[in-house]
């Protein structure tokens, strides 16, 4: 999987690279079909206490998936973002599991 981290309005740290490395990885799991994944970490310049912006898409084939959260820390919204990218996930594995039938057609019409 292809990480590309994009930084706006701020210089992030190595160490802020690594764990957003680190954390993006951990999502290969939930779906090894996982091509790339676009980070974008934003200071947001509004003024409030929740300015730490990160958002996440996925490349998937056949469907990308994208989340983003806005917390006090870098930290905290890269680990908000990727529980709902695999919250969105595990609605996708489960969907699968549940209706095998209509992923097989969608895939096949896709």
């Amino acid at each position: 999987m292809k990480i590309n981290i994009q930084e706006i309005s701020f210089q992030a740290s190595i160490n802020l690279i690594e764990f957003t490395e680190d954390k993006v990885k951990g999502l290969y799991q939930y779906n090894k079909a996982i091509t790339d994944a676009h980070v974008i970490l934003k200071v947001d310049r509004s003024g409030t206490k929740h300015d730490r912006f990160c958002q996440i898409k996925l490349t998937i084939p056949g469907k990308d998936i994208i989340a983003s959260k806005q917390c006090e820390t870098f930290e905290e919204s890269i680990l908000r973002t990727c529980e709902a990218i695999k919250n969105q996930l595990d609605r996708k594995n489960s969907f699968r599991k549940v209706f095998p039938e209509k992923h097989n057609s969608a895939i096949q019409s896709g």
